[in-house]
């Protein structure tokens, strides 16, 4: 830790002294236009994809400018616009917003490098960000790791956040959300991005309101072991919170703990726990794009931000290997598929119609100590006392499980009230059922609460 900060010392006083250094030659030379503003932005990022971003330029800053309206405190969104501006050949209006941005947020090293860097580029092309002559005496081991790890920082924020201009914007992820769900937060591994939705109500696809950079763990690819560094793909709910008076100073301003691992992954066997949403040690504004041990780790403002979305117990977090986007049509053609599947399982119970129902479940399926072939033998011994019931399902939801994380089977989790009364027996229950669809049938995987 005394090594990573003398070194993030080292890098921020450097980043001065060329804002300094370069700030004079500017105050000296009379203005000139910066050399191929786009090519320069390409250069700078290592990306490619950022020359298809002209046609829609103006959408993607009118967003920005709508994020900084509801929150002005928002960095990450005066950074980008800063690199927007510039391959736009707006170079001063570039450097004014991120001369504004280093003075609010000190501890943000990426917005240090990038504003030298506009500085510089104003008379000389630059090969890549960092790629001033003062810094490239540090761009070798384990400074020059420090400097890289920015640059990482800076594809991972822009191709995350331009992730968002796509034609298909609702997350396969949330079919459907019962209306105790407030918002629910989605993780796209291959974006580096959380995603905050509100629930729209029943009837009605989520609403994106807020989204963030995050940091993943070291290893790429989805958990299995403990220690092994990776972040987990699946469905998970927030459990509860640390506050930052109880954890490390590298948590942070606090923790929000999801249940890995869930039924599935005990199911596999997977092993490790505490995987958790959290902040950013207090020394340092952000961190690389795969820094963590598997947790995902925020800004220490946007965990407090997106804590106003969160309530324990209740709010779901998708974590996925790489988001499925789909249409308004194939997520209603989803919802009602699902419950249609949901309500033909239940009438068959309620109806005591045993063929109907077994035909519900999977060959694979389990529940606790019991396979398929004890499930069957279960219900027809309760059935067989049963001369009436009455089964509801209220407050349904329904999660499209990553592809990541279910080993590559199509699955969704349901979960609802089950509301159950009999001859001989009365109760409600918190539900949960794990549905795959391996030919053109969704059945049942799991069933437990």
């Amino acid at each position: 830790m005394i090594r990573r900060g003398f070194v993030l010392c080292v890098i921020a006083l450097l980043l001065i002294a060329t804002v300094v250094s370069v700030w004079a030659l500017w105050r000296n030379q009379p203005p000139t236009a910066a050399l191929d503003p786009a090519g320069q932005g390409r250069t700078l990022l290592e990306a490619d994809f950022l020359g298809t971003l002209l046609p829609r330029q103006q959408a993607l800053l009118r967003r920005l400018e709508q994020r900084l309206t509801q929150n002005p405190d928002d960095h990450e969104a005066n950074l980008l616009k800063a690199l927007l501006l510039f391959q736009n050949d707006r170079l001063d209006s570039a450097i004014t917003i991120l001369r504004d941005l280093t003075k609010r947020a000190p501890k943000f090293q990426l917005a240090h490098l990038v504003y030298g860097d506009l500085l510089v580029a104003r008379f000389e092309r630059l090969d890549q960000l960092g790629g001033t002559e003062l810094l490239a005496t540090l761009d070798t081991g384990e400074d020059g790791q420090e400097i890289e790890n920015l640059r990482r920082e800076a594809r991972a924020r822009l191709r995350g956040y331009l992730s968002l201009l796509r034609e298909q914007k609702i997350p396969a992820a949330f079919i459907a959300l019962n209306p105790t769900i407030k918002y629910a937060l989605l993780v796209d591994k291959a974006a580096n991005r959380l995603y905050v939705f509100r629930n729209a109500g029943t009837g009605l696809p989520p609403q994106l309101v807020d989204d963030y950079y995050v940091v993943l763990g070291q290893k790429e690819g989805n958990k299995y072991r403990k220690g092994d560094l990776k972040t987990p793909s699946g469905v998970y709910f927030v459990t509860g919170h640390i506050s930052d008076d109880k954890l490390p100073i590298q948590y942070g301003t606090g923790a929000f703990p999801v249940n890995y691992p869930n039924a599935f992954d005990r199911h596999l066997a997977k092993t490790g726990y505490g995987i958790w949403l959290h902040g950013t040690d207090k020394t340092l504004y952000s961190r690389p794009p795969r820094d963590t041990e598997g947790c995902v780790a925020l800004t220490n403002s946007e965990l407090l931000r997106i804590g106003r979305y969160i309530e324990p117990g209740v709010t779901p977090v998708v974590i996925s290997g790489r988001v499925e986007w789909i249409s308004g049509r194939q997520w209603l053609d989803r919802n009602i598929e699902l419950q249609s599947m949901l309500e033909s399982w239940r009438s068959s119970w309620e109806k005591v119609d045993l063929a109907s129902y077994l035909e519900n479940y999977a060959p694979d399926f389990w529940s606790g100590r019991y396979d398929l072939t004890r499930w069957k033998e279960y219900k027809t011994r309760v059935l067989r006392w049963k001369t009436h019931q009455s089964i509801a399902l209220r407050g349904i939801s329904l999660f499209g499980y990553p592809r990541q994380g279910s080993e590559g089977r199509k699955m969704v989790v349901a979960t609802f009230t089950q509301q159950y009364r009999s001859n001989n027996y009365n109760g409600d229950m918190q539900k949960q059922l794990y549905l795959v669809k391996d030919d053109s049938r969704w059945k049942i995987l799991y069933e437990g609460h």
